[in-house]
């Protein structure tokens, strides 16, 4: 079994946590950001609405860059059945880390592989349970910048893992893709 992919694969994706992830991998990547819009009904669950937007992603570069190995994929946090979206400003953050202090969220990444007339949408859970943050922790991590642009306002691979108490499933999908999992699967499409 060769756990190595050697062609080269379009991440659909402007995340650099993604990119990283990947290229750690040995990944050779090529980055298309597919510019899709990114609204879905109001009524889908978090699986849904990652699923959605990482085959949206995908279906939008593969048309630029047909017959080529895409992955598109896209992550959210969730508490309480209700989708944590990236924060718009530190009040936000703020708030956003209040919530999720010393109870345990849900982070679901949806992937979608595409090669040619294939297709596969998957999504992966982790849960993440936080410490109980006083509000001086929480005002000293927002202002570290970290929350900037992250699903929940965090990041884990970052100075955010010491806001991490316990952690049930995968790693790497928290940092933003389920490098493992995707890559199995893309190899198979190969």
């Amino acid at each position: 079994m060769v756990l190595k992919i050697e062609e080269r694969v379009i991440l659909a994706s402007q995340s650099p946590s993604r990119k990283m992830l990947l290229e750690q991998a040995g990944v050779q990547l090529e980055v298309v950001v597919s510019g899709v819009d990114e609204d879905v009904p109001g009524y889908f669950t978090p699986e849904q609405t990652v699923e959605a937007l990482a085959q949206r992603k995908a279906r939008a570069v593969a048309a630029l860059r047909p017959g080529g190995a895409v992955i598109g994929a896209d992550s959210v946090v969730s508490i309480d059945g209700l989708i944590i979206g990236k924060p718009a400003d530190e009040e936000a953050a703020k708030a956003t880390l209040r919530r999720l202090s010393g109870r345990t969220h849900r982070l679901c990444t949806g992937v979608c592989l595409m090669m040619g007339e294939k297709e596969q949408v998957f999504h992966q859970v982790t849960e993440v349970t936080f410490y109980p943050l006083s509000e001086e922790e929480i005002a000293e991590y927002v202002a570290m910048g970290e929350s900037t642009g992250r699903a929940g306002g965090y990041g884990i691979e970052g100075i955010g893992v010491m806001l991490v108490k316990e952690i049930k499933g995968d790693y790497p999908n928290i940092v933003g893709l389920p490098v493992a999992e995707t890559l199995r699967r893309l190899r198979e499409m190969l």
